[in-house]
């Protein structure tokens, strides 16, 4: 802490999510659920079992709704944070040894809920990798909803903030983030965390300016206080002075110009300077995220995740559900394409429902999913496939197979096809009979035999995401190697140079929908390989856009060329990041 004059404090945390924010301070305090302690009878440990039992049925339900909340209000990156909370409430040894406390002490499960469950935070909390010490964070979180289900008490919300304010608190649980009112936190402070604590992730997802790791600082705000805190540089000033308000004004104003100005461009053409075509489209998963795609200036929807219409529900969608929500989103988009991916449930994308009950796998990225279980399950594969042809009736709808391994699973898939078709003909349904069908290439088998899936495919699109992790065996889900997680490793650029030359050969168009697509950093290095269109989160598509109308194709190219030769990954990175900041700075 440092101090410029008597009533002005300044004190120092870790930029966490950029932005500036100024009003006046919320204190959250943290009201714990007072969990109960009393000596059970040996004939009662079955109903404190079942209580249990009841208790992580409701709590999942619980994770879920709030999952879907962030899904729908920020995006399915964010709700992925919540995966970890249901793999909390699912661990069997957790649980597990909860109950033998119970039983071996003879005390109520809820005191034998919060004895192993704080342990088992004691011992993330004194790891020293930061990663691993967010996890605890997890377990708190999962487990003060455990309890609040167990004793009945009500968790207090931090949408109960009444007027627009700082949010000041120890910590801000993934929970609670989901019920955060951008209108009402206007920044976060916390004194504890990290950039990858999931209260950040929110945060930065909802553009809301926040600082953490401040030691110390609920102590030493009080209720009246007037915060002004910097998430560019991680400064937290209590009580401003007019010298310092005026200062952190301008810089605010420079920052919002800029992202004006980058809407601004969001308007024209997916042009290079020198006229080459990149088509930048969004990633939705409901149809009604497609008017912010075509607010954001998208050319079209690159990546419709279908698999979110049967998330939630506890039963199957109907054809006809399903094709009014894709119908909605072709209608919705005009002329320009709305690409449909066919069911993709499993890894971390759980439904639960009769035909595909939630059920543990050791490696659930490798296990039943995506094209998998609809090869497996023909009724609602076929169900699906005739809702997609119904709604290209009505627009350039185009559906994508995930998960394709090779040209026997696609041959599969599009033979069914082929029989929805047939169906819908002698029906007397109108779909369009030309309608294009591409193959997801996330699998490095698909990768490598691209030039197999050419004949059954109208274009490729790369997920990077699985395919990243396929190919350098990190696990993008787990913290403690998501360092390792690196979209400019040689072999990553490698193989999308041969999936590339696989498609031109073959006369299909290749796009990426993978999160690296959305990287602005990186835009450049994709275009310069071939890949023809990239499909992001519509909030992003300006910043790539900004990137795309100021290079030229041989600028691309170059950037390739040398990336192709250079063994490391961190220097090609540095060299992309150069390079993008030497366009942004022609924009300030």
């Amino acid at each position: 802490m440092e101090s410029r004059e008597a009533h002005e404090r300044i004190y120092s945390g870790i930029a966490a999510s950029p932005g500036i924010a100024h009003g006046k301070v919320f204190l959250a305090s943290r009201n714990e659920v007072a969990v109960p302690r009393y000596t059970i009878v040996k004939s009662a440990i079955a109903s404190e079992t079942a209580r249990l039992d009841d208790a992580i049925v409701k709590t999942r339900r619980d994770i879920q709704s709030i999952q879907e909340e962030i899904r729908s209000s920020i995006g399915e990156d964010e709700a992925r944070i919540f995966d970890a909370h249901l793999l909390v409430l699912e661990d069997q040894a957790l649980v597990g040894e909860a109950l033998r406390d119970m039983e071996s002490s003879l005390c109520n499960i809820e005191s034998a809920v919060w004895d192993v469950g704080h342990r088992y935070i004691e011992a993330f909390d004194r790891i020293d990798d930061e990663y691993l010490r967010e996890r605890a964070s997890d377990i708190r979180d999962v487990m003060r909803r455990l309890l609040s289900n167990l004793t009945g008490q009500r968790i207090p919300q931090l949408d109960e903030i009444a007027e627009p304010s700082i949010l000041v608190a120890n910590d801000v649980t993934p929970s609670d983030s989901a019920s955060i009112d951008r209108e009402k936190v206007l920044g976060l402070v916390t004194e504890v965390g990290s950039k990858t604590s999931h209260a950040v992730i929110v945060a930065r997802s909802m553009n809301i300016p926040a600082v953490v790791g401040v030691a110390e600082v609920c102590s030493q705000v009080s209720r009246e206080a007037v915060v002004l805190i910097d998430g560019y540089d991680g400064k937290v000033i209590v009580n401003p002075s007019e010298d310092t308000l005026f200062k952190y004004g301008n810089l605010r104003d420079k920052r919002r110009s800029r992202e004006k100005r980058l809407i601004a461009y969001s308007k024209a053409a997916s042009l290079t300077r020198d006229g080459h075509p990149v088509q930048l489209m969004a990633n939705i998963e409901r149809a009604d995220e497609a008017e912010r795609a075509l607010e954001m200036g998208a050319d079209g929807i690159g990546l419709f995740r279908s698999e979110y219409l049967f998330m939630g529900l506890g039963s199957l969608p109907s054809e006809e559900e399903q094709f009014e929500a894709y119908r909605a989103a072709v209608v919705a988009m005009g002329d320009r394409p709305v690409v449909i991916r066919t069911l993709d449930l499993g890894g971390d994308k759980v439904a639960d429902f009769a035909e595909m009950p939630v059920y543990r796998e050791a490696n659930p990225f490798l296990g039943y999913r995506a094209i998998r279980f609809c090869l497996d399950h023909q009724a609602i594969f076929k169900s699906q496939l005739r809702a997609i042809l119904r709604a290209s009736a009505f627009g350039d709808a185009r559906l994508m197979y995930p998960m394709i391994s090779g040209a026997s699973e696609l041959n599969q898939a599009n033979a069914l096809l082929d029989e929805a078709k047939s169906e819908l003909r002698s029906e007397g349904q109108a779909f369009n009979e030309d309608i294009s069908v591409g193959t997801m290439i996330e699998i490095p088998s698909a990768a490598i035999a691209a030039d197999t899936l050419v004949e059954g495919s109208a274009f490729f699109s790369i997920g990077t995401n699985d395919l990243i992790q396929y190919l350098i065996a990190v696990d993008r889900l787990n913290d403690r190697v998501a360092d390792l997680y690196d979209p400019t490793h040689p072999a990553v650029l490698r193989t999308l140079d041969m999936i590339v030359s696989a498609a031109r050969k073959g006369g299909v168009g290749v796009s990426l929908c993978g999160e690296v697509a959305g990287d602005p950093v990186i835009a450049p290095l994709l275009i310069g390989l071939g890949v023809e269109a990239l499909s992001m989160s519509p909030n992003l598509l300006p910043n790539v856009k900004y990137v795309v109308q100021n290079m030229d194709l041989s600028e691309a190219k170059e950037i390739a060329a040398m990336a192709l030769e250079e063994p490391s990954g961190a220097i090609i990175h540095d060299r992309l990041v150069d390079l993008y900041k030497a366009r942004m700075d022609q924009l300030q």
